[in-house]
């Protein structure tokens, strides 16, 4: 009946689907008696079981044993190379400074003791200048000292026969007003040196950049009381100044620095172990009278060098220091 909608229309659902409901029974009955597919027995369900679970697990096994080998890999291969260069690293040393403390012994032999190049003024009668108990070498200079460049390059081919340094290969370049303008080499503020026979004591006076003035350079590192005394003793002459222990003294640079000119760091870098080019015979030749120096004031088994002969040659080949007062002391 319309009007009641509602409610005939639900009576009248749920005759219809009571009567299909029976008549779906009666159809599947020999279905359910005789099914079209054979139910599996209980133990083929069950070995079904047990090798769904070992697929499982052996899938499981073998990405956990995939994961550990990369690990292993990644343990094992080569980590890539730190770019060299003073990237905050206390140790890191740039490649051209890496080749000027790699120059080999037999180099320094080959190159000896040129005519070119001045060698340091003996102190006689100085007392050896000391820090933490060992000799020290004192080194003042400037960042825009162009005569100063070729005297670093020398420590550093130098000094490292004794040690090793750190923290080192801030480049800088002379002063571009200066005679020779531009040299490039690099800067001993910050940087540290580790000797069981030797102390490096270095400071750079002034920066390369002018003051407001316009008639010098900015400051930039004060002397130290060690610095200042073996500065006021021998140096006040001028830029570099390198104390040996308070027994020799080199003022101003060793060899002309003009061999520097136009080269790029790594190109004075490169030339540093070829005996025949005109960079090592200036910078090798200055620190082969450094190390004889740095030799006397430690001993002959400070560094495998010092035993060399013509190491005793060039500690024979040093004057006395015309400038000495009455010498250094600890």
């Amino acid at each position: 009946m319309h009007t009641t909608v509602s409610g005939t229309y639900w009576t009248t659902s749920s005759r219809t689907k009571r009567g299909t409901m029976s008549e779906l029974s009666r159809m599947a009955r020999p279905l359910l008696t005789h099914p079209v597919v054979p139910t599996p027995p209980v133990a083929d369900l069950r070995r079904r079981t047990q090798r769904r679970r070992q697929r499982h697990l052996l899938g499981g096994s073998t990405a956990l044993l995939l994961v550990a080998v990369v690990i292993v890999v990644s343990a094992l291969a080569p980590s890539s190379p730190k770019p060299a260069g003073n990237s905050g690293s206390a140790s890191s040393l740039t490649a051209y400074i890496q080749k000027g403390v790699a120059v080999s012994d037999s180099t320094l032999e080959a190159v000896g003791l040129p005519g070119t190049v001045t060698a340091p003024n003996s102190v006689p009668h100085g007392t050896v200048l000391t820090e933490d108990g060992k000799p020290v070498v004192v080194f003042i200079g400037a960042e825009f000292c162009p005569y100063c460049a070729l005297e670093r390059w020398a420590l550093i081919v130098a000094l490292s026969r004794f040690g090793s340094f750190s923290n080192l290969g801030q480049k800088i370049a002379s002063s571009s007003t200066d005679v020779l303008p531009g040299l490039q080499s690099w800067s001993f503020k910050d940087s540290a040196f580790t000797s069981r026979t030797l102390a490096f004591a270095p400071a750079e006076a002034f920066s390369s950049i002018p003051n407001s003035t316009g008639d010098g350079y900015e400051p930039l590192q004060s002397l130290t009381p060690l610095q200042s005394k073996a500065w006021t003793t021998y140096g006040s002459h001028g830029y570099p100044f390198v104390d040996i222990g308070g027994r020799y003294v080199a003022l101003g640079a060793s060899a002309n620095p003009n061999v520097l000119q136009n080269l790029t760091l790594d190109q004075i870098a490169s030339q540093l172990d070829d005996p025949s080019s005109v960079v090592a015979q200036a910078v090798d030749g200055t620190a082969n009278y450094l190390t004889a120096a740095m030799c006397a004031v430690t001993s002959t088994a400070a560094a495998p060098i010092c035993s060399s002969p013509f190491i005793a040659r060039a500690q024979s080949g040093m004057v006395a220091n015309p400038y000495t007062a009455g010498g250094a002391s600890s």
